[in-house]
């Protein structure tokens, strides 16, 4: 069961990585990966959003192939 709900989170995020273009749409993807894998995983789903979530948001300024996030003016 853990495998299938890894699977599953990982694919979810594979899905959203590239229409993530604001560090505000990272976080809200990287909080939904986090409270899925945290679920998945039996842990609190609050710290495993929040966690993710500024995984998340702090890739914006990170080259991991995926696009740059828009800048904001």
């Amino acid at each position: 069961m853990l495998k299938k709900n890894a699977v599953i989170a990982l694919l979810l995020a594979t899905g959203l990585a590239g229409c993530m273009s604001t560090p505000q749409e990272r976080g809200l993807a990287g909080a939904v990966v986090g409270a899925a894998i945290a679920d998945a995983t039996d842990e609190n789903m609050v710290a495993g959003a929040a966690l993710g979530a500024l995984a998340g948001a702090a890739t914006c300024g990170i080259e991991l192939g995926l696009p740059p996030c828009a800048p904001r003016y």
